[in-house]
């Protein structure tokens, strides 16, 4: 069965960093790309950062570029989503995605940042 789980997400002041992990399990997770996805209330699904085995790597929205880094270890199977410098318009239910097997998403971890 493929899983996709988040952790990692709270309430933080702005200014302050968070790190989401995103554990999988069910596929092989070295052959496949993970992407983070956020979503605030009223607005739609955005992208935010990817990561995969081939090509330049890793690549960011250009609303989080400089401030947010995407890593993962096959070796544990998860995904992270370092984020530094977080500002209010950071909040949102932030998901992992990965394309395997026509797609599959977690089910999502909150971060709330304060002014």
């Amino acid at each position: 069965q493929v899983q996709l789980v988040e952790s990692g997400g709270g309430l933080v002041q702005a200014g302050g960093s968070l790190r989401l992990s995103c554990a999988a399990s069910g596929f092989a997770f070295s052959y496949w790309y993970i992407k983070w996805y956020r979503q605030a209330p009223g607005k739609e699904r955005e992208f935010v950062a990817d990561i995969s085995w081939s090509g330049s790597r890793t690549s960011y929205a250009d609303s989080v570029k400089g401030r947010f880094t995407i890593s993962r270890d096959n070796d544990k199977n998860t995904a992270y989503l370092q984020m530094n410098s977080l500002k209010p318009e950071d909040t949102a239910t932030y998901y992992c995605y990965t394309n395997y097997g026509g797609g599959y998403w977690g089910q999502g971890s909150q971060v709330t940042v304060s002014s």
